[in-house]
């Protein structure tokens, strides 16, 4: 069975080992130890899977605790409906959060073009007055 090292799949992955290292901290991932005192960590295929399905999860926006449900969903026995059922539960969740700050985004938007169009037209009043004087 293949077996990596932090740095292969920190490479692979384009993260640091730092990151690794707190996913693992997290309960995200669970390398095996081997060498002197188990300092080197080895990392399974399930493992490089397990990092792999936590890279995708943050790359939509979702909590590790959301990470952590779904990682550990893709380890229960495979009831696929269930799994699929949950998971498009937390995307629900997380697309009405989304649109939310869209919303929200839109709104200041438009208060930053009218406190812009504001300003400038001031800025025009003061420099046809600069001119006029």
């Amino acid at each position: 069975m293949a077996t990596y090292t932090i740095t292969e799949l920190a490479k692979e992955f384009d993260i640091t080992p730092r990151a690794i290292r707190f996913y693992e901290d997290q309960g995200l991932i669970s390398p095996s130890r081997e060498g002197p005192s188990g300092r080197n960590r080895v990392y399974s295929a399930r493992e490089r899977t397990h990092l792999k399905l936590t890279l995708r999860g943050k790359r939509l926006g979702l909590s590790l605790s959301e990470i952590k449900h779904l990682v550990t969903m893709y380890d229960s026995p495979k009831d696929t409906e269930v799994q699929l059922k949950s998971f498009l539960e937390v995307l629900a969740k997380h697309r009405a959060s989304l649109e939310q700050q869209r919303e929200d985004i839109e709104v200041m938007l438009g208060e930053i073009t009218a406190h812009e169009e504001e300003s400038q037209r001031l800025l025009e009043i003061v420099n046809k007055a600069k001119i006029n004087s």
